[in-house]
């Protein structure tokens, strides 16, 4: 009897950004679902002459919900030699072109690299992802492909399935960097419709060529080791201008794009959504340390803050290398963060958690964070 289930650890994911391909390598716990907006019509009614009401319901189909995907890769920098010239590009690089919403435009597939340098430069000195485009009211979409391989040497009822996410667009992306772990890219968003792939345009997958190659995918010097990052936070909050010595224990930054879909509400049919518009553009976080009472170290963040009472908005310039100063890291420039008194962790040794909130220059700035690959 063939062996018709599937296993999760076979799955491959593709992205197709207008014409080109992407393999995008994802971690176990990846989802994709969509459901069923629902009406509910109930009676409730007074007794008859023989003690009878009815009391039944019935259910009825609005509209579809936008589908809801969510999954995890590793940030991964790399080197590509192009001419002599060594440049940085990273292997989930067009998961930040949905996040930022570099057009396909900037896209050079001849030479495969973004060429827009406001919204990602791929250079020698490190792939740079910026958001100066992102002051848009609808963000790029894309087409996302969950293929679950059949495991029995393609015998009948065991073929392989693909699942179709199509107008998928990025609406958050989460690092993490806890002290044990390979830094990870938690990434989610929403699709119009979640279907099953044709077979022709799984032939078309087969056959296209693939943006970052397997060669490129599989090398294993682009892993980032969490236990190397180091913190730069700079701040005036104390009245003159402190770098603050923190060494961390763990950390999370979360780039939200708050993407809303709009569906219409007509009777009769079940609607299906229209399209989506992109809210207000979000940067926040928090990272942990012990508490220390060395020179400008936690404890000195703690009192300064404390004693800032008068100090409407604080600015502090956060830099996160993930990875430490070598590569392959990458780094979190944010210039404008506003930090929230920070929170003791009473345990074996006390720790201290931070949250922040990235801010732009001013209200109509796109200069929250610049995101920094270096490979190696």
């Amino acid at each position: 009897m063939a062996n018709s289930l599937h296993l999760s650890r076979e799955v491959e994911v593709y992205v197709k950004y207008d014409t080109d391909y992407w393999k995008v390598p994802v971690l176990d716990g990846f989802s994709f679902s969509q459901s069923t907006n629902t009406a509910e019509v109930t009676v409730k009614e007074m007794a008859d002459s023989s003690n009878e009401s009815r009391r039944g319901r019935l259910m009825f189909n609005d509209s579809l919900a936008p589908a809801e995907w969510s999954f995890s890769t590793y940030a991964r920098p790399f080197k590509r030699d192009v001419g002599g010239t060594d440049e940085h590009h990273m292997i989930e690089e067009v998961m930040w072109a949905l996040l930022n919403q570099t057009p396909h435009a900037a896209y050079n597939s001849t030479s495969n690299k973004f060429t827009q340098v406001d919204s990602i430069e791929q250079g020698d000195g490190g792939a740079k992802v910026k958001f100066n485009k992102s002051n848009v009211l609808t963000a790029p979409a894309a087409t996302i492909w969950f293929k679950f391989p059949g495991n029995d040497g393609g015998d009948a009822g065991n073929t392989d399935i693909w699942y179709e996410l199509s107008d998928a667009t990025v609406n958050e992306c989460s690092a993490e960097f806890d002290i044990d772990g390979i830094t990870t890219l938690n990434w989610s968003g929403m699709a119009k419709s979640l279907t099953e792939a044709s077979a022709a345009t799984i032939t078309a997958i087969g056959s296209a060529t693939m943006e970052v190659s397997d060669t490129e995918i599989q090398s294993t010097s682009s892993f980032i080791r969490n236990r190397l990052t180091q913190l730069t936070a700079v701040s005036s909050i104390s009245g003159s201008e402190v770098t603050y010595d923190l060494v961390l224990t763990g950390g999370n930054i979360t780039i939200t794009n708050n993407v809303e879909y709009v569906t219409p509400a007509s009777l009769g049919v079940v609607n299906k959504p229209l399209g989506h518009t992109l809210g207000g553009r979000t940067v926040s976080g928090s990272f942990t340390c012990y508490l220390d009472h060395n020179d400008n170290s936690s404890a000195d963040l703690i009192e300064d803050m404390l004693t800032a009472t008068s100090t409407v908005k604080n600015s502090f310039a956060l830099l996160f290398k993930v990875g430490g100063a070598s590569a392959p890291r990458v780094e979190y420039d944010m210039d404008q963060c506003h930090l929230e008194i920070p929170s003791h962790s009473v345990e074996d040794v006390v720790g201290v958690e931070v949250n922040f909130h990235a801010l732009p220059t001013d209200i109509g700035s796109t200069d929250e964070v610049v995101v920094t690959y270096v490979g190696e």
